[in-house]
């Protein structure tokens, strides 16, 4: 299983976990970025130490050629005076450093190949994060609408039943307002009714008052009209 499978399946597995017991999504979004982000530094940081390796072994192979070409000019000088002994002890250690010098070249080579690997691992999940994280407040955005939606989808609901129970209280009022005015109708109409406020009005029903009252009004009108005549000279024939 390679490196990005392995960080795959790990992170993976915590997040579900995590999913199972979080509340807020936006904190388990929050939890899985900084996790990759470990990851993500995780692996720059072997590649890091891979080229700092790399860079180690450079130096030793670089110490070993000079001690190569040192024993290869000293096998030389040898010769020159006549020493094939020394010459020849001079080439047996210079081949001990070029076998030396080959074993840190492969493993230069090995440490190259690993360097390759994590860069490449390093550019898959460094764009796998930066995916993550614009996915990641995306969805936090949508979440964070979502919820503000359900908080108004709350508050229009209450105020529902709210405005029933204004209507309720409204209608009671105007029922109470109505019944009351109808009270006052009625005691208005039993006022009129009363015999008490007609007390000082005239019976329409006293026959013999009506009668004499006419009589009083034609005497008078007698009485008048004679006194008239008297003072004009004038009497009635007999």
């Amino acid at each position: 299983m390679g490196l990005i499978a392995r960080v795959s399946t790990i992170f993976k597995s915590k997040v579900n976990n995590l999913l199972d017991k979080a509340e807020d999504p936006r904190e388990t979004l929050e939890y899985s970025y900084q996790k990759q982000v470990e990851q993500l530094q995780q692996v720059r940081r072997g590649v890091a130490e891979v080229v700092t390796a790399k860079k180690r072994i450079e130096l030793q192979l670089n110490k070993l050629q000079q001690m190569a070409n040192q024993w290869d000019q000293d096998a030389r000088d040898a010769v020159a005076a006549g020493r094939d002994d020394l010459a020849q002890e001079a080439l047996t250690r210079k081949q001990s450093v070029l076998s030396q010098m080959q074993s840190l070249q492969t493993q230069i080579a090995d440490l190259e190949k690993e360097e390759h690997r994590l860069q490449d691992a390093q550019q898959k999940l460094s764009l796998k994060v930066e995916t993550f994280r614009t996915q990641k407040e995306v969805i936090k955005a949508q979440y964070s609408a979502a919820q503000a939606q359900v908080k108004i989808g709350e508050a229009f609901s209450g105020l529902g039943e709210d405005m029933a129970d204004v209507n309720m209280a409204l209608q009671r009022a105007q029922d109470k307002t109505a019944a009351l005015q109808a009270r006052a109708q009625a005691i208005d109409s039993l006022t009129e009714d009363s015999p008490l406020l007609q007390l000082n009005e005239p019976s329409t029903g006293d026959a013999i008052r009506d009668e004499l009252n006419r009589l009083k009004g034609s005497t008078s009108v007698s009485d008048e009209l004679a006194r008239l005549k008297a003072e004009m000279g004038k009497t009635d024939p007999s």
